[in-house]
């Protein structure tokens, strides 16, 4: 077996081979005159060593931190400051309602209370079902953006249910408008969970990554319960004093999971991400990284600005007729057919059936330079749609290298595209 050159000092001249366990001190194999192989293990800080395995075992992903991408520490740390805020609030959200549901009121009776629940229960799993058939498919395009919005909208759940006994007539309709609230926030959370996990995993890792989120976030609301048995007896009968730890504690919540999310860098390609490397490649011909495109993306709703485009619409959504056909493939080479909506005049792709990733990424750049050159009338729009045919196979060919060099991942996407796929003769018409 080969050594090391200069890496090996003269005490060292009996190593025969080394190893460590994933990101672990390394161990040394010494051979002995005798031919025997022995391990050498560094004796610095041995109990301290086994006391930091021990906590990696149990609460992060095996092979970490190389089974991992870069972000996952910083994001798990600011997560876990979010998870242990919100663990306390939601235990003087269930403070409150209990006191408003009536206990500890002689008045009160059983039958009451449960009604309530279940109305609450039953308003917040209708309003499940609608979220998911609304937002579903947009939750994976959005990932960064749904997940500080579900942490913010559950917030307000918190909020509500804490004002709820203050406002006895309406207590049973706010507590129904909190659990559509915290039932919305389960399912954008929960698929932004799921989306975050996908980019975190390195190894093929998803369910040991998943698992180990769930070991952290069940330690976090330990410690939570913990506080909150010390809390809620000292602010139980003074509603001041409980405002106050709640807007103290939704602050701290909602900064951790801002600097949460803004630390994940995601390498698939959004419509706002997608924007900001074209933009920047246009005015400077350099490609961002993703490291710097997901610094400069919004995580706001309404922040931002994006072409609104539809990918993968049906034929019938654009093309009325076959002159009209046509004109959308003069000059075009490509798999899809960029045009318009005929019920709206939003830009709309129509795929062909062989159209893969990079097709679509293709599309939606074809849709930004179009409309920052679209004219308002159907004969100019038509002569700069195939202007713009030439510009986009001569421009994206390098675009498409500098994405790939840069640490993009291409051969998938989160462009929200639809499953509408066509076939049509794809010779270029002149």
């Amino acid at each position: 077996m080969s050594q090391r050159g200069s890496a090996w000092t003269s005490e060292d001249s009996a190593v025969v081979c080394t190893e460590r366990y994933g990101s672990g001190s390394i161990q040394k194999y010494m051979q002995h005159e005798d031919g025997t192989i022995s391990c050498e293990r560094p004796h610095t800080q041995q109990h301290y060593r086994s006391i930091r395995d021990c906590f990696v075992s149990l609460f992060l992903p095996h092979g970490f931190p190389h089974s991992v991408s870069d972000d996952y520490l910083e994001y798990q740390l600011w997560d876990t400051l979010q998870a242990f805020s919100s663990s306390v609030t939601g235990s003087l959200a269930t403070h409150s309602l209990l006191r408003g549901s009536g206990v500890g009121d002689s008045s009160a009776t059983v039958t009451a209370a449960t009604i309530t629940w279940i109305l609450r229960d039953g308003t917040g799993m209708v309003g499940r079902i609608l979220f998911a058939w609304m937002k579903g498919s947009r939750l994976d395009c959005d990932a960064k953006r749904w997940r500080l919005f579900a942490d913010v909208l559950n917030d307000v759940a918190i909020f509500m249910e804490i004002l709820a006994p203050i406002f006895p007539s309406c207590f049973t309709l706010t507590v129904c408008a909190a659990g559509v609230f915290k039932c919305i926030v389960g399912v954008a959370g929960g698929a932004t969970r799921a989306a975050l996990t996908v980019h975190q995993a390195r190894r093929d890792n998803m369910a040991d990554v998943c698992a180990k989120d769930g070991s952290q976030e069940t330690l976090v609301n330990l410690a939570g319960l913990l506080i909150s048995l010390l809390v809620i007896p000292l602010v139980s009968d003074s509603p001041w004093v409980t405002y106050l730890l709640f807007v103290c504690l939704t602050s701290l919540h909602i900064y951790a999971n801002y600097r949460a999310v803004r630390s994940i860098v995601m390498e698939t390609l959004n419509q706002s991400r997608l924007s900001i490397v074209l933009e920047y490649f246009l005015r400077e011909g350099r490609i961002l990284s993703p490291a710097e495109a997901n610094c400069r993306e919004p995580l706001l709703p309404g922040l931002g600005w994006q072409v609104p485009v539809s990918v993968g619409v049906p034929l019938s959504t654009v093309v009325s007729s076959v002159s009209h056909m046509k004109l959308l493939k003069k000059g075009n080479d490509s798999l899809y057919l960029l045009g318009w909506r005929k019920d709206t005049g939003r830009l709309a792709v129509v795929l062909h059936e062989r159209a893969r990733s990079v097709d679509i990424i293709r599309s939606v750049v074809h849709a930004e330079v179009l409309h920052q050159r679209s004219g308002s009338t159907d004969p100019v729009r038509f002569s700069i749609l195939a202007e713009t045919h030439g510009l986009v196979s001569h421009m994206f060919p390098d675009f498409h290298n500098g994405l790939c060099a840069s640490g993009w991942t291409t051969d998938r996407n989160v462009l929200d595209s639809d499953d509408w796929r066509a076939n049509w003769d794809t010779s270029k018409e002149h």
